[in-house]
């Protein structure tokens, strides 16, 4: 499992290790673990199409204040030793980290201060480093970083960002105008919560880890499930498994609108572990065409017989009697779609089994009652508000899917998908998976999170880089689920 640190957790453990190191030691080890990934991304062809390589290569340190400009100077003293060319631009001169820049100047580096010096040093770089704003980072850059930001995206050369691309805020993920879009972000003890979640994420491109002996807790701010993770939360049939004690999903989904939503619902359900799925609904007859497995009854969903969980609202649309009688039920319930706006909050609040939502992003801000952009520019804290203030666990959607319960614990983040999942119905066979999994046992935080990693991973396998519809990817869940099981 990877995990994410605040910052404040971060700088405390610092502060603990330094305490037992020589002066510079910690830095030193950031700056060798640095320099190492500038001399592999060097090592590749660049962007002329000539092999590359560390000697005779010209590599620009942008250096603002911080210990981020220190890890930088020192790197690029390395690479200098090495026989890079290297010129570190001095955004702010009178506050450089002294002895990193000396160690620079001692390997042969030169610096530059003036805007002009700067921009041609940008334009001529084989490979930037950007050490401009540490991990404490708010509310954008500086006029004249900004600057040679734009510099950059004008020009091919590749951007290795320190410990976080800067103008990220690495706690929240959020971007609060110009920021540096990296190819690779080289980080240090633990990942920030800014390298996992939109929209920072996209800014940071690969991400490395370099080990530096950090002592952190055990509880993160995010938690990110990995093969072994899921492999080990799957549900598996024992010899006296029946279809019953496997679990049952109720579906209570689809309209005469969009009786699609149900069979998409259903697809995803039948292959989420439980042993069987009942649906109630107006669809019944589009779904047993498509299912002929599913246990169809009509009426309310408290007349279709024992469930251990519910899904409702997918393509519902006005059904709020369905949604209203399934809130009632005393299993755990996964509300989505047309659900969403049709529950009533107290509702939801109430209830003692489980809930689970699942909004995108236009859907939690209806909820929130604030504009989308908002929601899509802080997605964490979007996520956690939203369990808050209804008292359920979240799953809110997008391309970092994330997974929040009330309370102060971690945040699960996904990132398996692909952008081919942004399609008509996606969701709804996200949703069925899901509760087919609330069904088999996992509880709210879990499944959700599960459910999201292996909906992703079968995006991936059935999209394989072409265009994809929801019923590809229900129909490449088996695949994803035996690419993670050993």
């Amino acid at each position: 499992m990877r995990t994410a640190y605040s910052v404040e957790t971060v700088r405390a453990a610092e502060r603990e290790l330094m305490a037992r190191l020589p002066d510079g030691a910690l830095m030193q080890r950031a700056a060798a673990g640095l320099a190492a990934a500038c001399a592999e991304l060097l090592g590749r062809v660049g962007r002329t199409g000539r092999a590359g390589r560390v000697y005779g290569s010209r590599v620009v340190l942008l250096v603002g204040t911080g210990d981020n400009g220190g890890d930088a100077l020192y790197a690029g003293a390395r690479l200098a030793g090495r026989g890079a060319g290297v010129t570190a631009v001095l955004l702010a001169p009178d506050r450089t980290h002294p002895v990193g820049l000396a160690a620079l100047r001692r390997a042969g580096g030169r610096t530059v201060q003036d805007p002009a010096g700067a921009e041609q040093a940008v334009r001529r770089a084989d490979l930037i480093v950007d050490g401009i704003v540490g991990i404490g980072g708010k509310g954008g850059l500086r006029p004249d970083a900004e600057a040679l930001v734009d510099v950059i995206g004008e020009t091919r050369t590749p951007v290795v960002a320190v410990d976080l691309p800067s103008g990220i805020e690495a706690d929240t993920g959020e971007v609060r105008g110009t920021a540096v879009r990296a190819d690779l972000t080289v980080t240090f003890g633990t990942h920030k919560p800014g390298l996992l979640v939109d929209p920072a994420r996209e800014y940071a491109g690969s991400v490395r880890l370099v080990d530096i002996g950090l002592a952190l807790p055990g509880e993160a701010e995010l938690e990110a499930l990995q093969h072994a993770d899921v492999a080990a939360l799957l549900p598996v049939p024992g010899a006296a498994s029946d279809k019953y004690r496997r679990g049952v999903v109720g579906i209570a989904a689809g309209s005469s609108r969009y009786p699609g939503a149900a069979v998409l619902a259903v697809a995803g359900a039948l292959r989420g572990g439980a042993g069987a799925v009942r649906y109630v609904g107006p669809a019944g007859d589009a779904v047993l065409a498509r299912f002929p497995e599913t246990l169809v009854s009509t009426g309310s969903p408290e007349r279709a017989g024992r469930v251990q969980a519910w899904v409702v609202g997918p393509g519902a649309g006005d059904d709020a009697d369905a949604v209203a009688a399934v809130l009632k039920a005393e299993v755990p319930v996964l509300v989505d779609a047309d659900g969403l706006r049709l529950a009533d909050r107290a509702a939801v609040r109430a209830r003692r089994a489980p809930t689970l939502l699942t909004p995108h992003a236009g859907e939690a801000a209806a909820l929130l009652g604030v504009a989308r952009e908002e929601v899509e520019g802080a997605r964490l804290a979007s996520v956690r508000e939203l369990a808050e203030r209804y008292g359920a666990t979240v799953l809110l959607k997008g391309s970092t899917t994330l997974v929040a319960s009330p309370g102060d614990g971690p945040v699960r983040v996904n990132s398996t998908g692909t952008g081919w999942l942004a399609t008509a119905g996606s969701g709804d066979v996200l949703s069925g998976l899901t509760g087919s999994l609330l069904a088999a046992g996992l509880d709210a935080l879990d499944a959700g999170s599960v459910g999201a990693y292996l909906h992703g991973l079968a995006g991936r396998f059935a999209a394989n880089g072409a265009p994809v519809g929801a019923h590809d990817v229900a129909e490449a869940i088996h695949k994803a689920w035996r690419n993670i099981t050993p």
